[in-house]
This record gives structure tokens, C-alpha cells and sequence, in this order.
């Protein structure tokens, strides 16, 4: 079995850059920086975005009028 890389390694195909072979290290702090990043995106397009707020009697109202299946679903909506 070879030694761990301790850099990356293209694979080429045709002379052309196919994949890389990097340490699975690299690879997971590689991912957890894409996971931060895709959170970051999606929270600045959630402070975009226009809230908007019943008061919480209109939506006890609104769910006992729907009965006991829309209560759960609604109570989810109001905490979120």
C-alpha cells in the first residue's frame, strides 16, 4: 500500500484533468468549508427576503378552525 499523499493528485484522461486524489483530511475540511459556505448563501437570501407576522391568536384561530392535524403544522410555522 503507498504512503498517504500530502498533496493533492491530478488524474488526467487524454491529457486533459479528469479528478483528484487528495487526502481524505483535506477532503472533509474541503466539504465542511462548502457546507459553511452554502449556509452563509442561504442565510443572506433569508435576511433578503420580506417577513411576515400574524399575531399568534389569529393563528391559534386559525389552526382550531382547521382542527387538530393543522395545529401541529401551524405551531411549526409560528416558531420558525
Amino acid at each position: 500500500m503507498r504512503a498517504a499523499l500530502a498533496e493533492p493528485e491530478i488524474v488526467t484522461k487524454k491529457g486533459k484533468p479528469v479528478s483528484v486524489i487528495l487526502p481524505i483530511k483535506q477532503y472533509q475540511e474541503m466539504m465542511e468549508r462548502l457546507e459553511d459556505a452554502e449556509d452563509v448563501a442561504w442565510l443572506k437570501k433569508a435576511h433578503r427576503k420580506k417577513l411576515r407576522y400574524r399575531p399568534f391568536e389569529e393563528a391559534l384561530r386559525a389552526c382550531r378552525d382547521a382542527g387538530d392535524g393543522a395545529i401541529r403544522r401551524e405551531r411549526r410555522l409560528i416558531v420558525v
